[in-house]
């Protein structure tokens, strides 16, 4: 078998959780995945693949700039290797937050809207027509961001509303919703398994 090194963001979110969902990805491809929970500098180049979960995007995108991982995740699209980024990941990959409290990675051209979608107490869980799958994934939207600007090299995955909530720039996939709160992982087997993935060594 061979083995995924996946590399999850751990400095706030849903950790245990993309671990298990990139696990099962993984399972289903006769992979191993060895998961890596990222709090410091000197971990994501040796990763094939990176998580980055939700919390809360100005706490993410200071730990990331300050414990010297942001550089590091750049590097890693820059070398095409995948990302997925989700909920609060999604607004750290974007081009623009809107918010100067948030320093942006600049992985995926869109801009965001933080909590557009409402307030905790507005989470709701909806069927999704996402781009290469064949049926839809139930999504889990909690304090979603809105994609509300979408750059021309950017592949809208998904709508909700008339608005993107999946997108993919090149290697870098980010969804305003949860997919790692649902036993289906078939948004973590689009961001890694697809043509785009990544080579694992045997």
């Amino acid at each position: 078998m061979t083995t995924l090194r996946a590399g999850v963001v751990a400095v706030q979110g849903d950790v245990s959780e993309h671990a298990d969902a990139v696990e099962r990805a993984a399972a289903a491809h006769s992979v191993d995945a060895e998961i890596v929970e990222i709090r410091s500098d000197g971990l994501v180049p040796d990763c094939d693949v990176l998580l980055m979960p939700g919390g809360e995007s100005t706490t993410i995108s200071r730990l990331l700039e300050r414990e010297g991982i942001a550089d590091e995740i750049r590097a890693h699209v820059d070398a095409g290797k995948p990302v997925l980024a989700t909920c609060a990941g999604l607004i750290v990959a974007s081009r623009d937050a809107k918010d100067d409290r948030v320093t942006t990675l600049d992985l995926l051209d869109v801009t965001v809207d933080r909590n557009a979608f409402g307030r905790q107490v507005d989470s709701f869980e909806a069927p999704l027509d996402v781009a290469g799958l064949d049926s839809p994934f139930p999504a889990v939207f909690i304090r979603a961001p809105l994609i509300d600007e979408v750059g021309d090299g950017v592949e809208v995955l998904a709508e909700w509303d008339g608005n993107p909530v999946a997108v993919r720039d090149g290697p870098v996939v980010g969804t305003s919703f949860h997919p790692e709160l649902t036993p289906d992982s078939r948004i973590h087997d689009l961001a890694f398994f697809d043509e785009l993935a990544v080579e694992v060594d045997a």
